[in-house]
């Protein structure tokens, strides 16, 4: 019996970046950062998100779709035009790269909600409805991006084959997060790929969430559709259904999704015990078991977190406006060589960044 077996527990990178001011910075940057990083990955999957690279359209949803067949882009596209007034499609722009040698049809449609499709409905409930219904139920058509002023850039490669096949380095943006998988549970394939997205939200993950299947079940009860494949999606449809939908603020959402222990809750004064009873009572089906960090990005800055023990690594360094966060310290001063600060965030403490008014 071979005894020498060592399963890679710490797999999968992430890294994030984001300029309290707005500066736009190069994609080129965030490309840089996690190849560095390419070893916790195995090519099965990178990607990158990215905020205010379409400074010129920044009140239109962008929607970044992948076809598998003609006849699927041609039924979403029927149905977008029936719901949406689109000011402008066009594929994503990609560049030939050796190792990629197929990828699915990539296009990008920048639209607004027809006014009286509306009707009294919320205009971001009109769309996430219009991603699920096209997630699960147009065979070959996956909406992978639906946010404002933000881009989501992803495949099955490694970081900087990715970086390259999507011309990363032309984008510019004041928020980047970027991901090299190493799947273990869920195939690797182009939808799987990380970020995952709603709105928005985008979801980077190293690790694997547990509790999967009773997060799933209780964000069906709300409408949504889980269909890609993979523990990580639950984290962007949560967050999306905390902070949006139920009011949450960002640090009391992240109390839901790595809430204390029993035992630590048990410990606090009163008035905090009684609010975090009531946190885990209610949202106990929000709950992210098992080891993992996160970093998500939003339309007003990036948020660092890690499981209740710290079981997946998380850094995170500060350079006058900017905040870095990463898996690894190096990823960091391989483009911040030398940072103000560098700290481990502890376990569950959230480190939140949030954008200063333009």
């Amino acid at each position: 019996m071979n005894h020498n077996y060592q399963k890679d527990i710490a797999g999968c990178g992430l890294t994030g970046l984001i300029s309290r001011k707005r500066k736009r910075v190069s994609g080129a940057a965030i490309s840089k950062s996690l190849t560095l990083m390419t070893d916790r990955g195995n090519g099965l999957g990178a990607g990158y998100a990215a905020y205010g690279i379409f400074p010129e359209l920044p009140e239109h949803y962008a929607i970044h779709a992948m076809f598998d067949y003609e006849s699927s882009r041609r039924e979403m596209e029927e149905s977008l035009r029936l719901r949406y007034d689109i000011e402008k499609i066009e594929e994503i722009p990609t560049t030939p790269v050796g190792s990629i040698k197929i990828s699915p049809k990539l296009i990008r449609y920048f639209v607004k909600p027809k006014p009286e499709r509306l009707r009294d409905a919320n205009e971001k409930d009109y769309v996430v409805r219009t991603v699920m219904r096209v997630n699960s139920q147009i065979e070959g058509a996956y909406i992978f991006g639906s946010g404002k002023n933000m881009g989501v850039f992803k495949g099955v490669g490694n970081p900087s084959e990715i970086a390259e096949f999507y011309k990363i380095e032309e984008y510019e943006g004041y928020i980047w997060t970027g991901h090299t998988r190493f799947p273990t549970n869920t195939p690797g394939w182009w939808g799987g790929a990380h970020p995952f997205t709603l709105l928005d939200w985008s979801i980077v993950h190293n690790g694997e969430i547990s509790s999967y299947g009773i997060n799933k079940r209780y964000l069906e009860m709300y409408g949504y559709k889980l269909t890609l494949l993979t523990d990580t999606e639950v984290a962007a449809y949560i967050l999306d259904l905390l902070v949006r939908k139920h009011g949450l603020d960002m640090r009391t959402a992240c109390s839901v999704l790595a809430a204390p222990f029993w035992k630590d809750i048990d410990r606090m004064e009163e008035g905090e015990r009684e609010a975090y009873i009531a946190l885990r009572s209610t949202y106990g089906s929000a709950l992210l078991n098992g080891p993992f960090s996160l970093l998500f990005g939003h339309s007003n800055g990036l948020v660092g977190i890690n499981d209740r023990i710290k079981l997946r690594p998380l850094v995170a360094a500060e350079k006058d406006d900017m905040i870095y966060m990463a898996s690894e310290e190096s990823a960091i001063r391989e483009i911040c060589p030398t940072p103000d600060k560098v700290w481990a965030p502890r376990a569950g403490d959230p480190v939140i960044v949030e954008l200063e008014d333009s």
